[in-house]
């Protein structure tokens, strides 16, 4: 079996040398392959030199031995259908999500001894050294308590709080000196957002309190299983909870349609319940954070570090959306997304028919969906939308960020997508969108 431990790089100086290995690998790599086009005719062009998958596969090896915030934009861009990046870098980047490193023992003994003092190991019946689980923030091991409970104990990486601004900036300043962002697109404003929330998602006495509310709101919905934070045992690095035995959401590819389809049914009338009922979201879809639980068909819940309050003008943008999608009016949807910051209002003006015509595809196959059924297994229309949406794409002097909230909140709803159809789940959405409204 591979060792996938390696330790974290704590200090500043230690990660800055890092992510200049990350610049020098990938300077490397254009010029070779630079050359490498020159010698076939060809005139190349840098974004197309900087996204070659020898490259992704430098940049995800050193942000997986980084983790923390390098680590965390790294699964955002990996969070993708194959429909906007390569297959071929989509493959590579998924390694951020399945093939994180691991601290070695005498690294997690320091970490657990600063947190629990250093006859922690007195605390627990068994305490499994190896993790069951590596992220970009912290590890996951197993753990029984002397009175025979067992406990997932999610263990923080040591310097992984402190680091979260420069990885950031250092993110954001390779992004820039690449040329994969138009000059003119103010990043700012999300990359501010993405420092309070990595943040948010560094100081575990705040995701217990997150969990207590999700445990609370999901009382008596037996779809769905929380964990319970042990209180006793709970650091701002260091969060025991409630073990939830589960097999991982993927596994429901191999179930029946009709379990497959209430499962994923039941994680997208989550979805809709946190933007419309409960204020509140977990807005990172990643796969691992969910666990299936095939006798009982519940869901299991973990990690509530990214939860965040929808605020009521978020809210109404996406009800405006909704209502717009069930009228199964093109130029009602389009109002909606100019008005909710999703489409710009140059991009409206210059690109106003083409937008139209996506929005007419997608809504023509959801509402001829209604009585058997969405099947998102289906992607017959993506080449098509690919197709119209080159002129915008193109059209770099018009692109925009949408407001900072709405980004996080449709992470949620794309991941959340992306898991439907990657397990071929069929659901009747347009009634799940005309319920309670």
């Amino acid at each position: 079996m591979t060792d996938r431990s390696r330790p974290v790089p704590s200090a500043r100086l230690a990660r800055l040398a890092a992510f200049g290995q990350i610049a020098g690998g990938v300077a490397a790599g254009v010029l070779g392959e630079g050359v490498r086009r020159l010698a076939r005719g060809e005139r190349p062009h840098l974004p197309d030199l900087l996204l070659t998958p020898g490259n992704a596969q430098k940049v995800a090896a050193q942000l997986s031995r980084l983790r923390g915030a390098a680590m965390k934009l790294g699964q955002m861009l990996s969070m993708d259908a194959g429909d906007v990046l390569p297959p071929e870098l989509t493959a590579i980047l998924a390694q951020l999500r399945d093939q994180a490193h691991v601290m070695p023992p005498r690294q997690l003994d320091r970490v657990l001894a600063q947190a629990w003092g250093p006859d922690w190991r007195r605390l627990f019946a068994r305490f499994e050294a190896r993790p069951l689980a590596a992220a970009s923030i912290g590890q996951v091991h197993r753990a029984v308590l002397p009175s025979g409970e067992e406990l997932a104990v999610k263990v923080q990486y040591p310097g992984i709080a402190a680091s979260i601004d420069a990885d950031i900036d250092n993110v954001a300043t390779l992004l820039r000196l690449s040329g994969l962002l138009p000059e003119g697109l103010d990043v700012a404003p999300l990359l501010a957002e993405a420092k309070r929330q990595l943040r948010e998602e560094a100081d575990y006495l705040r995701e217990a309190g997150q969990m207590r509310r999700y445990g609370a709101l999901l009382e008596g919905d037996g779809r769905f299983a929380v964990p319970r934070p042990v209180d006793a045992l709970l650091r701002p690095t260091v969060l025991p909870m409630t073990f939830q035995a589960g097999v991982p959401i993927e596994d429901l590819a191999s179930a029946p349609e009709e379990r497959r389809n209430a499962a994923l049914g039941a994680l997208v009338e989550l979805v809709l319940r946190e933007l419309f009922d409960f204020g509140l979201m977990q807005t990172d879809p990643n796969f691992a954070n969910y666990r299936w639980q095939p006798d009982s068909g519940r869901i299991v819940l973990l990690d509530f570090g990214a939860t965040r309050a929808i605020t009521p003008a978020t809210a109404a943008s996406y009800r405006s959306l909704r209502q717009a999608g069930l009228s199964g009016d093109a130029g009602q949807v389009r109002e909606a997304l100019v008005a909710a910051g999703f489409v710009s209002p140059a991009q409206d003006l210059r690109h106003r028919t083409a937008i139209e015509a996506m929005i007419g595809l997608m809504l023509a196959q959801l509402h001829a969906s209604r009585d058997a059924g969405f099947d998102f297994a289906d992607r017959s229309v993506v080449a098509a939308l690919r197709e119209r949406a080159a002129p915008l794409l193109a059209d770099r002097a018009s692109w925009h960020l949408p407001p900072t909230e709405t980004l996080f909140v449709q992470r949620k709803i794309s991941g959340t997508v992306l898991l439907c159809v990657r397990l071929g789940a069929r659901l009747p959405i347009l009634d799940l969108l005309d319920r309670d409204r």
